[in-house]
């Protein structure tokens, strides 16, 4: 602080004897007056310098932030995999002895569901190829269940269909219902996905028409026994959308499960 009251001081007499004609001298005749003058530049230096520093911290504590949620879905993403990859090979499992033709055309559909998920790809995909990922996986869940034991319908708007939505957002959903839902069931089910463009948001469903969810506390999320998926994708949507996106669950117990999800409609000629 002194070496800028020094410093100031020196500019303000070399410029007075310099330009004595063109600068005006800051004289004052109270002494106090004249060291409110003094320390006005390096007031004004100081006030930037703050400014400065405040803006660099809060710089610095977004790029902190953004890292972090990058670093927590690609962690969710991680959690996933695993969990898929180890169900649908215990679907090919049940096939190789019995039926051991399927198997190999199961293991071809598996092997084209590992290559997209190995695929350099960013955090959204088009809605059109997330639905051509979730067909590989549900044609290896109907041999696995059976033509007769496990229909999958849709009702998908066409308009939806170049929508940007998280990558492996309905796969784990459609996991859950089979098989927490469907699978504890002694006749057949039924896998509905739907979806409808609304303005500028689109609604994405999951519905099945199996044993429905336990009503006891902390099964919102869950049915009895169920795994991650659902809870990890709401946890998706929460990094990627905050709360812009809405996560529903309606389930009645031996009537079905309804799982919504509400997200802005970003196209993807806008990515």
């Amino acid at each position: 602080m002194l070496f800028l009251i020094v410093a100031a001081e020196a500019c303000r007499t070399w410029l007075k004897h310099e330009f004595p004609n063109r600068i005006f001298a800051l004289l004052a005749p109270q002494w106090w007056l004249q060291v409110m003058v003094w320390l006005s530049a390096p007031i004004v230096v100081g006030i930037a310098l703050k400014v400065w520093n405040t803006l660099r911290v809060e710089l610095k504590l977004e790029e902190q932030k953004r890292l972090l949620l990058e670093a927590r879905l690609d962690a969710l993403q991680r959690q996933i995999n695993p969990h898929f990859l180890f169900n649908t090979l215990n679907s090919i499992a049940s096939l190789v002895r019995t039926k051991p033709k399927l198997a190999r055309e199961m293991t071809v559909k598996l092997a084209n569901i590992l290559r997209a998920l190995l695929k350099d790809h960013d955090s959204y995909v088009p809605l059109r190829e997330e639905l051509s990922f979730t067909d590989d996986y549900l044609d290896i869940e109907v041999v696995r269940f059976g033509v007769e034991k496990l229909r999958v319908e849709k009702e998908i708007d066409p308009r939806t269909l170049e929508v940007m939505v998280p990558s492996i957002l309905l796969q784990p959903l459609i996991e859950n219902s089979i098989k927490h839902g469907l699978e504890p069931r002694l006749k057949c089910g039924t896998v509905t996905l739907r979806s409808k463009l609304d303005g500028n948001r689109v609604l994405i469903e999951v519905a099945d028409d199996g044993v429905g969810m336990s009503n006891r506390p902390g099964s919102a999320l869950r049915r009895t026994g169920a795994g991650i998926g659902m809870k990890n994708v709401q946890e998706r949507l929460e990094v990627l959308y905050g709360d812009q996106a809405s996560f529903t669950v309606v389930s009645n117990p031996g009537r079905g499960t309804l799982v919504s999800i509400e997200i802005p409609a970003n196209l993807q000629d806008t990515f």
